[in-house]
């Protein structure tokens, strides 16, 4: 049976996304219906829409999601109706090579669900991150059911789904900061704020928060910033080393995405430090170092897919720590909105209005 519910889909590159009719399937073998409480808008999504990820289109957008699962498929263990859950897009195989070495959140072999949501002519539709959670109801892989505590609300459960846990992962799993490190955080949007709360989190003595808009600047200072840049106004690299006795961060964050501000990320490290890029380029993108450089100042140049996180295990524990008030995640949910205003969250999240819109379902 296809359950006929309401959704949002992106047709065409940079046209404006529509509602529509969607038909969801019954979930077959390894496979979960999930009723969507909530939807985070991302950057991610806006991507899907401008053609920057691909030109599979139509899209059914929306990926940073929970919700409570309506059914399971056969074959399907450790879910069941009832249970409340935040959706991941990468729900680990268990056998490839990563998953055999003890290195799940490497999955190089992750999964969807296997049957396709469709238009009401049939036309198939390629969810977002193969999730696809801008609807009243998806399908989704039942790896990609994540089980957490019911009493967080869902508009803010759903953001550990895909930016903040990136974030917060850039900085506790990518970055491994430790208590006592100095740590820069470039782009101070919701990934990068998400990173200045991890730093925090994980005891940075130090967190500099770096961008061009003072606004998000201020937001920064609330998740934990010691000190700002608006780099707008002034060199953020001379700007780290002011702030670090001379010698640049330990770690530091580059949550934009662009050559210009990574090379301001490797610049900005001190000698043996580490630059994780969390930030998503795009593909014409090139970068540019001296070579004698990246050897001579040692240290690591990691990227960060996810935040490096398990979700199994990095989402319990999140949740447990925002329901004890050590993680203060409903500061991230700048409005709440319908699926009818999507189109306007995208305008709001390029004027840097907003952390985060979530759509309430």
């Amino acid at each position: 049976m296809a359950h006929e519910v309401t959704g949002v889909i992106a047709r065409g590159k940079g046209a404006e996304v529509e509602i529509t009719r969607v038909l969801v399937p019954d979930p077959g073998p390894g496979e979960a219906l999930v009723r969507v409480q909530a939807c985070g808008v991302c950057h991610t999504d806006l991507h899907y829409r401008e053609g920057g990820i691909g030109d599979d289109f139509p899209y059914l957008l929306g990926h940073e999601a929970s919700g409570l699962v309506e059914a399971v498929g056969p074959d399907v263990t450790g879910l069941e109706a009832g249970d409340f859950v935040i959706l991941n897009w990468r729900a680990v195989c268990g056998q490839c090579r990563a998953c055999a070495r003890g290195r799940p959140w490497y999955c190089f072999a992750t999964h969807n669900a296997t049957q396709k949501m469709t238009l009401a002519d049939g036309t198939a539709l390629s969810p977002a991150l193969g999730i696809g959670a801008f609807v009243e109801k998806t399908l989704v892989a039942a790896g990609q059911c994540t089980k957490v505590d019911p009493r967080i609300r869902p508009e803010v459960a759903g953001l550990l789904g895909c930016g903040v846990m990136a974030g917060l992962g850039a900085a506790l799993n990518t970055g491994q900061v430790g208590r006592g490190d100095s740590v820069a955080v470039i782009g101070c949007g919701g990934v990068g704020n998400a990173a200045v709360l991890g730093a925090r989190l994980a005891g940075a003595r130090k967190i500099i928060a770096i961008d061009v808009d003072g606004r998000k600047l201020e937001w920064a200072r609330e998740f934990g910033a010691t000190d700002v840049i608006n780099s707008r106004d002034a060199d953020p690299v001379e700007g780290i080393r002011e702030l670090t006795e001379g010698n640049g961060a330990d770690v530091v964050i580059e949550a934009v995405g662009r050559p210009e501000t990574y090379t301001q990320a490797f610049y900005g490290r001190d000698l043996a430090g580490t630059v994780v890029l969390v930030g998503v380029p795009t593909p014409e993108m090139r970068l540019e170092l001296p070579l004698l450089d990246v050897f001579g100042r040692g240290g690591s140049l990691k990227s960060s897919w996810y935040g490096d996180c398990l979700p199994s295990r990095d989402f319990p524990m999140l949740v447990d720590l925002h329901l004890q008030g050590r993680l203060p995640l409903d500061k991230f949910v700048s409005e709440t909105i319908a699926l009818d205003q999507v189109e306007a969250a995208f305008a709001k999240m390029e004027r840097g209005e907003v952390l985060r819109s979530v759509v309430v379902l």
